[in-house]
C-alpha cells in the first residue's frame, strides 16, 4: 500500500529548498501521499534546543555556509548562500502555502517550491504579501484569492496547529520528513527515506 508522508518544514529553510524537488520526485515515483505541513520553526526552536541562525557559534556559522555550497554544486542547484533577504520572517509564506493547500496538497507543493527558490535562487523577499502574490501568480493561482484565504482565521488555525503537531511529534528542525510513523531529518536523509518507500 502506498506510504503517507508528513512534511514539515520551513520555507525559508535553505536545506529544505535543496531537498524539495528530489522530495517530490521520489514521492510521486513511489506513489506516495504527501501532507504539506509548514511550520513556525521559531516555535519548533524554541522547545527543542534549537537556535535562530544568529545565534549560533561563528564557527557554526561559517561551516554552514561551506555546507551550503558544497550541496548547491553537489546537486547543481542554483542557490545563494547568502541571499538579500535572509533571515526573514516565514510567516507570510506559510500561510500563503496553506492557503493553496486549499486545492491540493500537490498545490501546495508547487507553491512551497516556488517560494523556496524566491528566496534561496532569485533573492525575492517571500515575507513581503506583493512578492507571494507575485509568485502565486507566476505559478497559475488566482492571486488576490490566494491571499484572502491566507488571511483567513482557519489558515492561521492550521499554521498553529501544524506547528503543535510538530512539537508532539518530535520535529526540531527542517525538513522533516515522517514515513508511516518513522522521522527522517535534512534533505541529506532523502536516500533513506527512498529505501523506506521501496520497502
Amino acid at each position: 500500500m502506498p506510504a503517507t508522508i508528513d512534511y514539515y518544514f520551513s520555507p525559508v529553510s535553505p536545506w529544505t529548498y535543496l531537498g524539495h524537488e528530489r522530495f517530490a520526485e521520489l514521492a510521486e515515483r513511489h506513489h506516495a501521499t504527501v501532507r504539506v505541513k509548514p511550520v513556525d520553526l521559531g516555535k519548533v526552536f524554541a522547545v527543542s534546543g534549537g537556535l535562530p541562525l544568529k545565534q549560533r557559534a561563528p564557527q557554526r556559522q561559517a561551516y554552514r555556509l561551506i555546507e551550503l555550497a558544497r550541496w548547491r554544486d553537489h546537486l547543481r542547484l542554483p542557490l545563494t548562500v547568502q541571499p538579500k533577504y535572509f533571515p526573514a520572517p516565514q510567516d507570510a509564506a506559510c500561510r500563503f502555502i496553506l492557503a493553496a493547500r486549499e486545492e491540493s496538497e500537490l498545490a501546495a507543493m508547487r507553491l512551497a517550491g516556488a517560494c523556496m527558490k524566491a528566496c534561496w535562487a532569485e533573492e525575492r523577499d517571500v515575507a513581503d504579501e506583493a512578492t507571494l502574490r507575485a509568485i502565486a501568480t507566476e505559478q497559475g493561482f488566482d492571486a488576490a484569492a490566494l491571499a484572502a484565504t491566507a488571511a483567513t482565521p482557519a489558515v492561521t488555525d492550521r499554521y498553529a496547529a501544524f506547528t503543535a503537531e510538530a512539537i508532539e511529534t518530535g520535529v526540531f528542525g527542517s525538513p522533516t520528513y515522517i514515513v508511516d510513523g518513522e522521522p527522517f531529518w535534512g534533505q541529506d536523509r532523502l536516500d533513506f527515506v527512498e529505501r523506506k518507500l521501496a520497502t
